[in-house]
Order: structure tokens, then sequence, then C-alpha cells
């Protein structure tokens, strides 16, 4: 890219990973919703949902919900203010549900630690989180804080790019 482009963290960079279009060919999205199932399952996670913040989270949640036979969910950014009004779309999670949240690419982590949240307010426990790709490791200490394995599925260092967020 000749201009660097602002992520959803504010950060800037040069080197955009766009996952929903990587994965908009069914086979495509398959084999990485198959990828982080067995990702899961090699670190012991089991779940009965997945899910994550919308849009990023979207394509993969139905993906894996497929791949694995479970419930899929999205998390509003907000809750609706009209009709249900509900945060969670989807499956309705809860207490004595075990959840895996997901999203398609990560740099401060914002945006799958907010799906956390919004997961573990609903007194449901999330067993696992995983992205597409890392792009600079920042989640790691803080999911690792939580108590909640971490899998990510490629980093910045994978791809060859530059870490984005690491100085500021």
């Amino acid at each position: 890219m000749d201009e660097p482009i602002e992520l959803s963290s504010g950060e800037l960079s040069y080197d955009f990973v766009d996952g929903k279009l990587a994965l908009c060919d069914y086979a495509d999205l398959e084999v990485a919703c198959t990828a982080m199932v067995e990702s899961a399952g090699e670190a012991g996670i089991e779940f009965d949902a997945v899910g994550g913040l919308t849009l990023g989270a979207d394509h993969l949640a139905i993906g894996i919900a497929a791949v694995a036979r479970c419930r899929w969910f999205f998390v509003r950014k907000e809750p609706k203010g009209r009709g249900t009004g509900r945060q969670i779309e989807g499956a309705r999670i809860g207490g004595g549900d075990r959840v895996f949240i997901v999203d398609d690419a990560v740099t401060s982590g914002g945006s799958i630690l907010q799906a956390h949240d919004v997961v573990a307010a609903t007194g449901a426990t999330v067993v696992g989180a995983s992205t597409l790709i890392d792009r600079s490791e920042l989640a790691r200490p803080k999911f690792e804080a939580l108590g909640v394995p971490y899998l990510p599925m490629a980093t910045y260092r994978d791809l060859g790019i530059e870490p984005v967020g690491l100085n500021g």
C-alpha cells in the first residue's frame, strides 16, 4: 500500500490483512475454521458456543459452529436501540455455557476483549480465544491475566509484516 490504513485499534499500517475477503469462498473459510477448531481441541478447549464482536468475528463464528457442530452468536458493540435491545444476537448464552471467542485480526485486542467482557457478563465462561492473525501480540498477556487460553493462527512474524502498536 502507498498510504497506511487506519485499523480499528486506531493504529496505522501499510500491511492490511482483510480476513473477510480472504475467507469469502466457503472452501477457504472451512479450512480456516477447521484449523481454529483443531487448535482449540489440541489445547484441550471444549466449547458449546462460538462468537465475537461483529463484524470481524461473524464469518468465523458461523464457520466454526458448522465445523464444531455448536451454536454461534454475534456481539454488537452496543446493545441494539430498538426491537429486542440485545447486545448478543444468535445463540442465547449464559451460566453453564462454555464459550470460544474469535476475531479475524487482532492488534491491541480491544475488540476481542470487548467480546470477552460482554460474554462474561452473561455468566457464560470464556474457555478460549482465537484470531486468524495477531498483528502485535499485545492481546496475549491480557488474556493470560484473565486465565483464558489465546490461540492466534498466525502472527505478524509468520506473515513477515511489520508489527502494529508495539511502540505506542
